[in-house]
């Protein structure tokens, strides 16, 4: 058996859906597609869309975990985009909102931190 499989999407638990809501619409230009919510109010999931490709990043808030701080262990693991124009003026914007987590020069990579500190790297589109 053969299986082909395609990328959904990807999960991460957020302490505030609105914080996050805004800042992945400021720092990436992903914005809420669908929503979900518990008929308890016990989560929300809110679905982001890039408006180019069928990959979603689901932020997932839990009223019972809301406002405490989640383990990320090491941060190893990291969602990654690509970003098209003028890769160092996307940088500059970046740095500005005092998001970058992390700069490889000898890669030329970056990687921005989430409202939850969860870290994004950011690459040139080509």
């Amino acid at each position: 058996m053969e299986i082909r499989s395609r990328f959904d999407h990807f999960n991460i638990n957020v302490q505030d859906l609105e914080r996050s809501l805004a800042f992945y619409d400021k720092a990436l230009g992903l914005r809420e597609i669908k929503r979900k919510e518990a008929a308890d109010g016990s989560f929300i999931l809110a679905y982001l869309g890039d408006q180019e490709s069928g990959f979603r990043l689901e932020l997932t808030w839990l009223r019972d975990h809301a406002g405490k701080p989640y383990e990320l262990g090491e941060n190893e693991s990291h969602l990654c985009v690509r970003v098209p124009g003028d890769y160092q003026a996307v940088r500059e914007y970046h740095r500005a909102m005092g998001c970058i987590a992390y700069e490889n020069h000898d890669m030329g990579l970056y990687f921005i931190a989430d409202p939850d500190d969860y870290w994004i790297e950011v690459l040139p589109d080509k």
